[in-house]
């Protein structure tokens, strides 16, 4: 199902789901201690909408009837590998990933969130976080492209100005993003 363009980039969605008081979804990864948002690879021939849907099921059991899309980012965002995580055998080689966001609101009940939705779940844990917490726990090559989705989306669901960074915040991570 790899979808690899001609640079070794992967085509994958990011989704991002908000509660109505504006809480971010995040979710922990199966036996690891890292946490990320629902995302995932999109296949040869596939829109990134049907892979955000696809993939919303797959990872954390909810359709379409459960969501609202508030918005997608207007290009793809791209994170390059660390050379250790590169599988250099593979073929096409995979240098890192470029997503295209979604920007969901969940519209039904929290209940629905269920990570026992596939075969082989990603996940075995979630909780609501505040905005800017997905940042401070993504695994540290995926920051940067955590804040450019949430720069770029963010004011969809705070349409008077983000909110303000954390005391924990590096200044690194919006570096040359502007």
């Amino acid at each position: 199902m790899d979808n690899i363009d001609s640079q070794g980039f992967r085509a994958n969605v990011g989704i991002i789901l908000s509660a109505p008081d504006g809480a971010l979804l995040l979710c922990g990864r199966v036996g690891q201690g890292g946490w990320q948002f629902p995302q995932g690879g999109i296949a040869p021939g596939e829109s990134p909408e049907a892979a955000m849907y696809r993939e919303l099921a797959e990872e954390i059991g909810l359709g379409p009837e459960d969501v609202r899309i508030l918005g997608c980012t207007r290009r793809w965002l791209r994170y390059r590998l660390p050379e250790q995580f590169i599988r250099r055998r593979a073929r096409p080689v995979c240098i890192g990933q470029k997503q295209r966001w979604f920007l969901l609101r969940l519209v039904a009940s929290s209940e629905h969130v269920r990570l026992d939705a596939s075969p082989r779940p990603e996940f075995d844990r979630w909780r609501w976080v505040e905005f800017w917490q997905p940042v401070r726990e993504v695994i540290y090559f995926k920051r940067r492209v955590y804040v450019r989705a949430l720069r770029e989306l963010g004011p969809l669901l705070f349409p008077d100005g983000l909110p303000p960074r954390p005391s924990w915040w590096s200044p690194g991570w919006e570096r040359g993003l502007d």
